[in-house]
């Protein structure tokens, strides 16, 4: 057969792959190319450097076996489950042992079956598209479910009934939702169908895994597709009940914005960084819990969203398990997101020194989400907040030019205040601390004799001078 040119370098004489194939062969056991090598290699995308996945006949013993000699490290978290971890040179291989596996109802961990053939394995595969197979090391495609017609196609199908699919892996209801963003495919009805009927199975499928199969869909170019197949489903709600809560309904006297299209707006106007799409997520997350109809006014208020927003925020991204910096950064450009918003009614140099210090190492990120924000079609609006964030960086610069406004803090630390007051370590030195904090961004750079004249008057003034 004709080899698609992206996969013609596994099949060249010392290629890895190949070598690898004729070991397991010798051991009587067949291999094959599957799942994302061969759907990427038949979308013309680069696979330089990419994981590589094998199945084969061979049982997880013998991989094991014949992959000690051959890769450069290897290891079996995955072995009871029949996968052989290896890596060679700078490329991970998965190969694992021909599959037929359920899930027990009540359980996250799967009972494995092992097959003896590659069209069993392919049949219990998440999707057509990725139960395509090429014969290694002689060439010959396998393609029982037709995965190459739905990839030409565009069509997201299960290679038997969804409800199998799924009940074997609840998890791929999720990744569903994110091939229809990465590929651009569309779900066949059956299959959205069967994810809002088994939706519930989520609840078996640990927060880890929900937490990384989320992370890529959030990561894929534009993840509107697959936010959208989510909430409306309502698998959503099984890990992310937030979403679908701010699908509030347009109200007839007090018109607003639907806030979930707005908030997939903004996420789709972000960059593809894990730390900006989940702030741009969650920025709006407090709305519905602080919405309220201004009488007499004719509109819709949130109040303080940013701040009840924050809250929630931290609280699902830890049910999510998310690491504890990731959980941070979210959370506080979640609770800074509408400070752009009184930039309009004038900022000092302070007030932009402040900015800069709350905002740390995420300026960049929060300035991003703040633009992002912005999904009005009111063309004089839009222009009117772009304007007011190239201003805002301008001055940013313009500070910096002047000042360390990126590494602001006391122009004393607390060894220096002590020593200077004669005190001892307690809450008078924070207080302190504050103050030449507050000093510092109030007046810009100052020398340590300034700062001391200063705090000597607060302390005097505080009964605490010598």
């Amino acid at each position: 057969m004709n080899v698609p040119e992206r996969l013609r370098p596994f099949y060249a004489a010392d290629a890895p792959v190949c070598d690898l194939a004729t070991r397991l062969a010798a051991e009587g056991a067949e291999s094959h190319l599957v799942g994302g090598t061969v759907r990427d290699a038949f979308l013309d995308l680069d696979l330089a450097g990419r994981d590589v996945d094998i199945a084969t006949s061979a049982r997880p013993d013998v991989v094991e076996r014949v992959v000690a000699d051959w890769a450069d490290q290897t290891w079996l978290a995955g072995r009871d489950y029949g996968t052989v971890g290896a890596r060679k040179g700078s490329v991970i291989y998965e190969i694992t042992t021909y599959r037929a596996e359920v899930y027990r109802p009540e359980s996250r961990k799967p009972e494995v079956r092992f097959s003896d053939d590659i069209a069993t394995d392919l049949s219990r595969r998440d999707f057509t598209v990725n139960a395509m197979a090429l014969a290694i090391p002689e060439p010959a495609f396998v393609d029982p479910h037709g995965g190459a017609a739905d990839l030409v196609a565009r069509v997201l199908r299960t290679p038997l009934a969804p409800e199998i699919s799924f009940e074997d892996d609840p998890l791929r209801m999720l990744r569903a939702a994110r091939f229809v963003s990465q590929l651009g495919v569309t779900p066949v009805p059956e299959l959205v169908d069967a994810i809002a009927a088994l939706r519930g199975r989520m609840e078996i499928v640990s927060a880890e895994r929900i937490r990384g199969e989320l992370d890529r869909l959030l990561c894929t170019t534009d993840p509107t597709a697959g936010l959208w197949l989510l909430c409306e489903t309502g698998l959503s709600d099984e890990f992310l009940p937030e979403l679908n809560a701010m699908r509030l309904e347009q109200d007839p006297i007090h018109t607003h914005k639907d806030v979930l299209a707005h908030t997939i707006a903004v996420v789709h106007n972000t960059r593809p960084e894990l730390v900006v799409r989940l702030a741009a997520l969650f920025h709006d997350v407090g709305k519905p819990k602080t919405r309220s109809f201004e009488r007499g006014k004719g509109g819709v208020s949130f109040h303080h969203h940013e701040v009840v927003g924050a809250r929630m925020t931290e609280e699902r991204l830890k049910a999510l398990r998310y690491p504890t910096d990731v959980i941070a950064a979210v959370t506080r450009l979640v609770f800074l997101h509408l400070r752009i918003h009184t930039y309009a009614m004038g900022w000092t140099d302070k007030a932009v020194r402040r900015y800069v210090r709350d905002a740390g190492d995420l300026l960049d990120e929060l300035n991003h989400l703040q633009r992002c924000d912005c999904t009005t079609r009111n063309p004089k609006r839009a222009a009117a907040l772009g304007r007011r964030m190239d201003d805002l960086e301008r001055r940013i610069e313009e500070l910096r030019a002047q000042e360390e406004i990126d590494a602001i803090r006391p122009p004393l630390d607390g060894r220096e205040v002590m020593e200077h007051l004669g005190l001892a370590p307690g809450p008078e030195i924070g207080e302190a601390l504050a103050f030449l904090l507050d000093l510092r961004l109030d007046e810009g750079p100052m020398t340590p004799e300034v700062a001391r004249a200063r705090l000597d008057e607060w302390a005097q003034a505080r009964g605490l001078s010598r």
